[in-house]
C-alpha cells in the first residue's frame, strides 16, 4: 500500500510533517527548561489545574458540563489535556488496543513527568498516522470518534493537529508570563 494519491501527493507524510514541523522547531523547544513552578503555577484564583484523587494520585480538574465561562487552565492541565485526550487516548484507540483511558492516570506533579509523557505520546501518534498511508487516511475514523465516526482519518489528523499547535502556543503563552511576572530588574 502506498501513501500516495493519485496526483503523487504523501498525504501521510504531508500531514504528519505538519505537525511535526511545529513540534520539532516551536512547541517541544518551547518547552525546554520548564519548572515545576511554572507548570503548577496559578496566574488566577480558581484555575483548573490537577487535583488529588481520593487515593493520593493526581487527575486533571474537570466538570461536565464545562461552567460558562470555562476556569482558566494552567500550564500543567494543558499539558495533561494535550498527553491524554488529545495525542495518547487518540494514539491507543486508533493504533493501539484502545484499552487506554486517561482518567486511570496518575498525572505528573512535575514538569519533567509531564514532558517525559508529552514526548511518548507525541511519538505513538505521529508513528500511527505515519503508517496510515493513503487507504487508511481516507477509511472511517470508527466508533471511538463518536458521532465523527465516518469522517475519514485525515480529518481527525487535521483536527489533532490543531489542538496540539493551539495547546502547544497556549502553553508557551503562559511561559511567557510567569517569565516576565517573575523578572527581577
Amino acid at each position: 500500500m502506498t501513501a500516495r494519491s493519485e496526483t503523487g501527493v504523501d498525504w501521510a507524510h504531508e500531514l504528519v510533517d505538519q505537525l511535526d514541523w511545529h513540534w520539532v522547531n516551536h512547541l517541544r523547544p518551547r518547552m525546554e527548561g520548564l519548572t515545576d513552578a511554572e507548570y503548577q503555577w496559578q496566574p488566577v484564583p480558581g484555575c483548573y489545574t490537577l487535583q488529588p484523587r481520593p487515593d493520593g494520585t493526581l487527575e486533571p480538574a474537570w466538570q461536565w458540563p464545562e461552567p460558562d465561562p470555562p476556569p482558566f487552565t494552567t500550564i500543567a492541565w494543558r499539558l495533561c489535556h494535550i498527553i491524554g485526550p488529545v495525542l495518547r487516548q487518540r494514539a491507543e484507540d486508533h493504533f493501539g488496543d484502545g484499552t487506554w483511558r486517561w482518567r486511570d492516570v496518575d498525572w505528573p506533579a512535575t514538569a519533567d513527568g509531564a514532558l517525559a509523557m508529552l514526548d511518548e505520546a507525541y511519538g505513538l501518534w505521529a508513528r500511527g498516522v505515519r503508517a496510515l498511508g493513503a487507504d487508511g487516511l481516507a477509511a472511517p475514523c470508527g466508533p471511538a470518534e463518536g458521532p465523527f465516526s465516518e469522517y475519514p482519518m485525515a480529518a481527525l489528523v487535521l483536527h489533532i493537529n490543531r489542538e496540539v499547535i493551539h495547546h502547544g502556543a497556549e502553553v508557551a503563552c503562559l511561559r511567557d508570563l510567569y517569565r516576565d511576572m517573575h523578572r527581577t530588574g
